[in-house]
């Protein structure tokens, strides 16, 4: 049951002072959206220079060098950093919030974040999150308002999650015109390891074959066009963050590898047996489904 310090959590997202550590595309864009709705939006960043960059480019009231800080003056603390970061950030910075003050991460590997957050201090209201947006570019310069404007924003609330505190981080998403969904930790790995992390493979795993296949024809670039660049896409995103969800997310990635690679069996036996008929009906049962959801999709 979550301890007395609940009492103390603020009701509206217009009287919260929010801290958001990271000010790459997430957090800069998340700044974008809150400020000027919130009584004071700090961003933390970790160079001199990005201080006045920050400031400049309008997506906080306030940046500083100084995350203890920041985060001791802090309603609200949202960690928008790579994952490994965040559990290092949740150890050294989340004992040092004042009591009621609610710790959101921004996350893509709920399980051993949640954990982390598990093990903060009781005065600490923690809720993990992940929205479900973003760009393969990277940095303040990529950011932008609006961007998490129609996309789900998982929440992963702990059972010592106070309601007022789940509350907060409801009303955020919502402001952000995004669409709260709450899911447990190892459900949302699950799930993102197949519609998101393994993407990033595939692609990255089709990039790597066509430089292979450049290395005896050349002319293969040349007459790469749409098909390629729309699948590819995401292979050309941040590789540090990816790499620390690939590796945070091990055991669930690695799943959905193998599950991947017996699809591209099954398909890859049909075509050796010229099984037209069953893989005429496997691929447009495939294509079906991808236009069902992204109708679906729309009318969210």
């Amino acid at each position: 049951m979550p301890d007395a310090s609940s009492s103390h959590l603020l009701s509206t997202l217009a009287s919260t002072h929010v801290v958001i550590i990271g000010m790459g595309l997430m957090g800069a864009s998340l700044g974008y959206d809150l400020r000027g709705h919130c009584r004071r939006v700090t961003g933390v960043v970790r160079r001199p220079e990005a201080v006045a960059e920050t400031e400049a480019s309008g997506c906080v009231d306030d940046a500083t060098l100084d995350a203890a800080a920041a985060v001791s003056q802090a309603d609200l603390v949202i960690l928008a950093t790579p994952v490994r970061t965040i559990l290092r950030q949740i150890a050294e910075l989340g004992p040092l919030m004042k009591p009621g003050a609610v710790l959101l991460d921004m996350g893509s590997a709920k399980t051993e974040i949640c954990r982390a957050l598990a093990a903060l201090p009781e005065h600490v209201q923690p809720v993990g999150g992940h929205p479900m947006c973003g760009k393969e570019t990277a940095g303040l310069a990529a950011a932008e308002p609006g961007l998490y404007a129609g996309c789900t924003f998982v929440l992963c609330p702990l059972p010592r999650t106070a309601p007022a505190a789940l509350t907060l981080a409801q009303e955020l998403v919502g402001f952000i015109r995004a669409r709260a969904l709450l899911l447990e930790p190892a459900r949302h790995d699950h799930l993102v390891a197949a519609i998101s992390h393994l993407p990033y493979l595939s692609a990255s795993a089709l990039v790597a074959y066509v430089m292979a296949v450049a290395n005896d024809d050349p002319v293969v670039w040349n007459v790469a066009a749409s098909g390629f660049r729309d699948s590819s896409r995401v292979a050309a995103s941040d590789v540090k963050m990816l790499t620390d969800i690939l590796l945070t997310n091990r055991l669930a990635v690695l799943e959905a590898i193998d599950a991947f690679l017996a699809q591209l069996t099954t398909l890859r036996a049909m075509v050796a047996g010229e099984e037209e008929k069953m893989l005429v009906e496997r691929l447009s049962a495939i294509a079906q489904a991808r236009r069902s959801w992204e109708i679906e999709r729309k009318s969210y």
